[in-house]
């Protein structure tokens, strides 16, 4: 007990405390970092640049400066991110990838031009219609932009056999961590809602091959511990992030823990596996082509509610809860379609809507306690 234990507290340590993290796996590594924006960055070109890709996923920072170049509507993971960038925290950061999936993030590839010119701001584009030829095509010309991008970071020239090593690297983790997930439903007073997302969370401050053996042995020892049992409420979240942490604590408190999830901060981050098939960039195309589900990519089916009807029956998960970062747009069209097909399935829903620098939770408190006993 004391190894797995041992060795979520360290995960969880790492999850939590994110710049910490980062100097520290940096001065580990020997590696320059690069700050990767939500949610589909090229990590795979990144890491094999010998660079050390580092997840920008806001956090709870409050402040005023980023006003000055963000609407008051824009999410508040954009707004962190660009007050942390005027308060000098990034200045570390070789370069940024901004992939521009909304409104905000086109902006920030902007802004951030003039904001913060000490930072080497690399955007990126994503075809909607990433499934045909054509979008396919424009794909691999953005990640051979980035490549060359990154190679004036470094100064070298990033080799087909490195990134061929790297997407194998990350399929390992990607397999890795559906394992993990797959695992958490028999442990969830161990691996409780909060535990399960900083573990998760560490894996954008360290470096992926390190991280993967982390999980693959904390895998291995929490197998040899006997399944718990437990009359908690399984619940199925979905949505862009579920922060801060002490929402999740909230859902613990209620006898309440996540058997699955639907989150682009989470398993839509590994949900897909580059399929065996060309190059290496031509691999990383086809798994991005290969994601559905998801607000931030056309999807012309809308089998996102779909999807997580067919999560329910398979985790037997008594609620959906959806998590709603406030003024994230693209989730907030997605949306009335998913509201529509649970409500038709006749599954329970619970609706909160977030924000990372949140003063007081009272009222989503009362809100998920009411939904909890009505569960129950």
């Amino acid at each position: 007990m004391s190894s797995a234990l041992d060795m979520i507290n360290e995960l969880e340590d790492i999850g939590a405390n994110p710049s910490r993290s980062t100097l520290k796996e940096m001065k580990v590594t020997g590696k320059k970092a690069i700050g990767c924006f939500p949610i589909y960055t090229p990590d795979e070109i990144v890491y094999a640049a010998g660079l050390l890709p580092i997840g920008m996923w806001g956090g709870q920072t409050i402040g005023k400066l980023s006003s000055h170049y963000l609407q008051s509507f824009c999410c508040s993971t954009m707004k962190a991110n660009t007050e942390q960038a005027l308060m000098g925290k990034y200045d570390f950061l070789s370069a940024v990838i901004i992939p521009t999936f909304c409104d905000t993030l086109k902006c920030i590839a902007e802004n951030w031009k003039i904001s913060s010119p000490q930072l080497n701001i690399i955007p990126m584009v994503y075809p909607q219609n990433r499934k045909i030829k054509v979008g396919k095509e424009f794909m691999r010309e953005e990640f051979i932009r980035v490549k060359k991008a990154l190679e004036k970071v470094t100064g070298e020239e990033i080799t087909e056999k490195a990134l061929e090593e790297s997407v194998e690297i990350y399929d390992d983790y990607r397999k890795t961590m559906q394992e993990f997930v797959e695992l958490v439903q028999h442990y969830p007073t161990m691996l409780n809602a909060e535990s399960r997302h900083l573990i998760i969370k560490a894996s954008y401050f360290m470096d992926k091959k390190i991280y993967t053996t982390k999980m693959k042995e904390l895998i291995k020892a929490i197998k040899e511990l006997p399944e718990e049992k437990s009359r908690k409420k399984k619940i199925i979240i979905t949505g862009l992030i579920s922060e801060p942490t002490e929402l999740l604590e909230i859902f613990t408190d209620n006898d309440m823990f996540i058997v699955a999830d639907d989150l682009a901060h989470e398993s839509r981050q590994f949900r897909t596996i580059a399929p065996k098939k060309g190059d290496a960039l031509n691999r990383m195309v086809e798994r991005i082509a290969l994601q559905d589900g998801c607000a931030f990519l056309h999807d012309e089916a809308k089998s996102r509610g779909q999807m997580l009807i067919d999560m329910r029956n398979k985790y037997k998960a008594d609620a959906v809860v959806v998590c709603q970062l406030k003024f994230c747009d693209p989730e907030e069209f997605d949306y009335p379609i998913i509201k529509k097909e649970l409500e038709a399935a006749k599954i329970p829903t619970l609706y909160v809507e977030i924000e990372q620098q949140m003063d007081s939770l009272e009222q989503l408190r009362t809100r998920i306690q009411s939904f909890a006993e009505m569960l129950a």
